[in-house]
């Protein structure tokens, strides 16, 4: 399943990379992230910049392997960023996509991104829909991964994953194995626990806590479900990416008709070995290069 492919941790990094965070958090959330630079000899003014924002309870580093991959092949610069509440961005009440593509438009404005290529999954493939639906003149393509744009409701299973975030906070767990037991009663895949413990930190006290404000997001449940709220049309190149066992395959094939209303300009590819990133890859060089 795609979704969980997209879980794996990466764990390369180069003294090129530009890391920002902020702390400030005021109406738009100030967005930490990194960048990965085209190399100079690849480098050309001329090839639009690619923005990849993550899926819920994931960060900027999930991508790290692949945006690194996608700056040096592609030619263009990568920016991979920590959605508001996630990672090393500052938490706010609010969790939305009117506020996370507010968000998104915000970090664009301050870095002269213009005409950007937007790369969103799950949680952030929303963010990307509702920011180019919202603001078409300010996105040169869109890449959507493993959702729809549809109000689909989520999985039981991230309820729970926020009641054992909540058990492990409880616990003042002071190693990693121990928070694992602990989510173990809730989830036997070991990629997903994994990918879910990469939001502990370690506190002065020795003590693993949860950098992510799991109240907040298990309030705004149903708001990263829903998409009924997201109007506009976007007229401009729209790749949609599905697992074969996604949730979300049979819905992008199933309404054609709603999908051409909001994006005029969209196709589908369907990733039948949802764990191949060599694949995932392939599809999204081609529609960023050659279309």
């Amino acid at each position: 399943m795609l979704r969980q492919s997209l879980f794996r941790r990466s764990f390369s990094t180069t003294s090129a990379i530009k890391t920002w965070s902020a702390n400030s958090p005021s109406l738009n959330v100030p967005l930490s992230y990194t960048k990965y630079p085209a190399s100079e000899k690849n480098q050309t003014s001329h090839n639009a910049p690619l923005i990849v924002c993550h899926g819920l309870f994931g960060s900027k580093q999930n991508w790290r392997s692949l945006a690194r991959s996608m700056s040096q092949r592609l030619s263009r610069d990568v920016y991979t960023l920590d959605m508001r509440n996630h990672g090393e961005s500052p938490h706010a009440e609010l969790h939305t996509y009117d506020a996370m593509a507010n968000d998104l438009v915000a970090f664009m404005e301050h870095h002269k991104l213009e005409n950007p290529i937007l790369l969103g999954h799950s949680m952030g493939g929303k963010v990307v829909m509702a920011t180019a639906l919202q603001h078409p003149q300010l996105v040169k393509k869109l890449v959507v991964v493993d959702i729809a744009p549809f109000s689909l409701p989520l999985s039981n299973d991230f309820a729970s994953y926020i009641d054992a975030m909540r058990k492990i906070d409880q616990a003042n767990v002071k190693k990693q194995s121990q928070a694992d037991e602990i989510l173990q009663d809730v989830e036997s895949d070991m990629g997903i626990r994994m990918f879910i413990l990469t939001n502990l930190k370690r506190q002065s006290d020795g003590h693993y806590k949860f950098r992510i404000p799991y109240d907040i997001l298990g309030k705004a449940l149903g708001h990263v479900g829903d998409f009924t709220k997201v109007e506009g049309q976007y007229p401009g190149p729209t790749q949609f990416i599905a697992g074969g066992n996604s949730n979300y395959c049979k819905p992008l094939q199933q309404y054609p008709d709603k999908l051409k209303l909001m994006f005029p300009d969209y196709r589908i590819d369907v990733v039948e070995n949802a764990g191949h990133w060599g694949r995932l890859y392939n599809i999204i060089s081609v529609f960023i290069n050659y279309r």
